[in-house]
């Protein structure tokens, strides 16, 4: 009997196995904010302003994606022969090269004198040569580069590494008062607590500015047992303890904290949460109410309260207050009141209720979710006349909904269905020039009988791919982004969270920043959600930066981004199966993360479960007992396996297999049997598994973005649909 893979849809971090050293200022710290812009200021005046332009004018640069092996000769081909400062980058790259292949001496030639010609790295280049001198047992030389580091570039991030391994307490004293939010400064911390826990002015700041490294919560418990914390010592533990989810441990911290809005509707929504005190949850929403009557949270707190009420008569009063009082709450109490009066029968009042949601609020994501309800109902009673009308204003009025996209294509489909062949067309082109992100775009350039591959033909096509560059950096200073574009990961990490101190507000470029830290180092799946959430930016200002940079394919490439491309490609190979395919699928199931682990025990970048494991080994001969699901090569040999095998019961429909890699053969048998098979669009939408629904839709969109931004012809293709920007045909 054929096995299933099993899918949990947010795969779990096995063994909370991320870095040592992950971020955390959780709060600025304005004169450190000061200090910090004036050593920045120094920095990017030391060379010409890294951009995309200069950077796209270095030969050095695009060689940070080949291996060692690879650039060696190139790089010092540019180290002997090129000008500034592109001499300089290679002998910096190749002499970290040889320092990693523990090549001391060959990489001092390399640095001797470097940090003059090159002084947007001078610290780095320094510490570079203390440790080489290390590798060759010269303890003396490298202590001493190491304190020329603290004494010329003290106001920098490098000297905080210095310190650290100088390991000296005087001037980690330095360190701490000076460099707070430093990864190596929450080291050192962590080190003088394990030897006297008794420090709360440590742990303090552990939780002020690593508030997301592991091991956080158990420095917030050992903290909340000290006398004499005030309210603004609360607030910090509760932000900690809000932020790692101990949603019970937050509210009892906030309900200390100074009575602001927030504290007040999250020591509320912390109780609710955990079910620990209803009553307590409900004063804390009215006293929020009391004394904060116009702040946002409170218009939060209205619908929660609304949440709370003991009879949906008692929670009308809430919502009303909302919907005259609070614009950002109002559409979410309009649907709740909508639904209120249809539970009791009040079908005049819900259908007023309605009309005032989309006249009142037509650009909000609750009227796009009723138009679209109104016309799904219309087109299952075969109104295609109707499903048009009520779907075609959401594109217009809503388009950073993620029904826009959608009801754009079905308008589309309805148009075919009554006739109108030109109307569909301009349809299909209208969502791939406004949202070319979308599983719509690639149905819509699929239809239209644009090269990009169908639900019968995507197995097979094997689309030439042209791998992103890293991008420049959005935030952060010159030395930063040098480190970050020369694949110094570790360096640019810590000099990055030294400038980073704003983290409870980043700007879109900060977070934007952050998140190519983060698939820098590996952090995929955070680095991915970390890029994805600009999107849910709220503020005109910042929703209107994010909508700049959306428009930029470095926004795109890193939300899909390509770990493991060598094994991906090398077993898509092997499998006959198009690479992009499978990219798409790691994406969907893990976010490229290899030691995710969901609760039914899939493991691994394809998310293959042990059993399924056991029973392909023997088929493809080779021993179960040898293989690992972390070990990226195996999980992929393995799942592309399956992969292959849901497509061969399937006649290599693409559609079918994935859905069948979710959900299993059995039920998608039974989906065969029940649900309209003439045209695959409506049989996605009728696929009674949400999960299985939206992974469908998901893994394919995927596969679309991979195409649209790793390929050059569609690259093209789709840019000439979004210079043209059709509109979406009126019924």
């Amino acid at each position: 009997m054929l096995k299933q893979l099993k899918k949990n849809p947010v795969p779990i971090i096995a063994g909370a196995g991320l870095c040592a050293f992950l971020a955390g200022a959780m709060v600025s710290a304005p004169q450190l904010g000061k200090s910090i812009g004036q050593w920045l200021k120094q920095d990017s005046n030391q060379s010409e302003q890294i951009s995309e332009a200069s950077k796209a004018k270095s030969a050095v640069y695009p060689l940070v994606s080949q291996s060692l092996p690879e650039r060696a000769a190139k790089l010092a081909e540019i180290a002997q022969n090129s000008r500034s400062p592109d001499r300089e980058r290679a002998r910096y790259l190749l002499a970290s090269d040889y320092i990693d292949r523990t090549q001391a001496k060959k990489a001092l030639v390399l640095l001797d004198g470097l940090e003059k010609d090159y002084p947007i790295l001078a610290p780095y280049i320094l510490l570079k040569q203390a440790q080489a001198q290390d590798m060759l047992g010269e303890a003396g030389k490298a202590s001493d580069l190491r304190q020329k580091v603290v004494r010329q570039y003290g106001k920098t991030a490098a000297a905080v590494k210095a310190i650290y391994l100088i390991a000296q307490p005087k001037q980690q004293d330095i360190a701490i008062a000076q460099f707070p939010t430093h990864p190596l400064t929450w080291e050192i911390i962590k080190k003088r607590l394990e030897d006297n826990p008794n420090q709360p002015k440590l742990q303090l700041m552990l939780a002020k500015y690593a508030a997301d490294q592991p091991g956080i919560v158990g420095v917030l418990d050992a903290l909340v047992k000290q006398p004499n914390l005030q309210p603004e010592d609360w607030e910090i533990i509760a932000t900690a303890y809000w932020l790692n989810n101990q949603f019970d441990k937050a509210a009892n911290a906030y309900s200390k904290a100074t009575k602001t809005a927030l504290s007040l509707y999250r020591t509320g929504r912390g109780l609710q949460v955990t079910g620990k005190d209803r009553e307590k949850a409900i004063a804390s929403y009215k006293q929020l109410l009391q004394e904060f009557p116009e702040a946002e949270e409170t218009g939060t707190g209205l619908l929660r309260l609304a949440e709370m009420a003991k009879t949906r008569k008692d929670a009308l009063p809430y919502l009303d207050q909302a919907i005259a009082k609070f614009p950002q709450a109002a559409p979410k109490a309009l649907v709740e009141k909508a639904k209120i009066y249809q539970g009791l029968k009040d079908n005049k009042s819900a259908a007023q209720t309605w009309q005032l949601l989309i006249s009142k609020y037509p650009d909000s994501d609750e009227a796009a979710e009723y138009r679209w309800k109104v016309a799904q109902e219309k087109a299952k009673a075969k109104d295609y006349v109707g499903a048009w009308q009520w779907a075609e204003p959401i594109p217009n009025n809503n388009p950073s909904s993620i029904l826009a996209p959608r009801a754009g294509f079905w308008v589309g489909k309805w148009a075919s269905q009554l006739g109108k062949q030109q109307e569909a067309k301009t349809a299909y082109e209208y969502v791939i020039s406004q949202f070319p992100y979308s599983y719509y775009a690639w149905r819509s350039a699929a239809i239209l009988g644009l090269n990009v591959g169908n639900f019968n033909t995507v197995r097979q096509m094997n689309p030439e791919v042209v791998p992103p560059q890293r991008p420049v950096p959005t935030a952060g200073s010159d030395t930063f982004k040098e480190l970050y574009l020369l694949g110094q990961d570790r360096d640019a990490w810590l000099q990055w969270e030294t400038e980073f101190i704003n983290k409870a507000q980043p700007t879109v470029a900060e977070q934007f920043t952050e998140g190519l830290m983060q698939l820098a180092r590996g952090e995929n799946k955070i680095g991915i959600d970390t890029i994805s959430k600009l999107e849910d930016r709220e503020k005109p200002e910042e929703q209107a930066e994010y909508q700049t940079l959306s428009k930029q394919s470095i926004y795109w490439q890193a939300r899909y981004p390509f770990p493991y491309l060598q094994e991906i490609e090398k077993w898509s190979k092997e499998r006959q199966l198009n690479p992009l395919l499978v990219t798409a699928l790691i994406r969907q199931e893990s976010r490229f993360e290899a030691k995710a682990k969901s609760i039914a025990d899939a493991m691994g970048l394809m998310q293959v479960l042990p059993s399924t494991a056991k029973w392909i080994a023997p088929q493809i001969k080779v021993d179960s007992k040898t293989i690992k699901l972390e070990d990226p090569d195996n999980n992929i040999m393995l799942g592309t396996w399956y992969l292959d095998h849901t497509h061969q019961q399937y006649n290599n429909n693409s559609l079918l297999a994935i859905a069948s890699y979710n959900a299993g053969p059995g039920n998608v048998s039974k989906w065969l049997q029940t649900l309209p098979t003439q045209d695959p669009d409506e049989f996605v939408e009728n696929i009674p598994f949400d999960e299985t629904r939206n992974y469908v839709r998901q893994v394919l969109g995927n596969y679309w973005n991979y195409l649209r931004l790793y390929n050059p012809e569609i690259s093209e293709l789709v840019g000439k649909y979004s210079n043209e920007h059709p509109k979406l045909p009126n019924q």
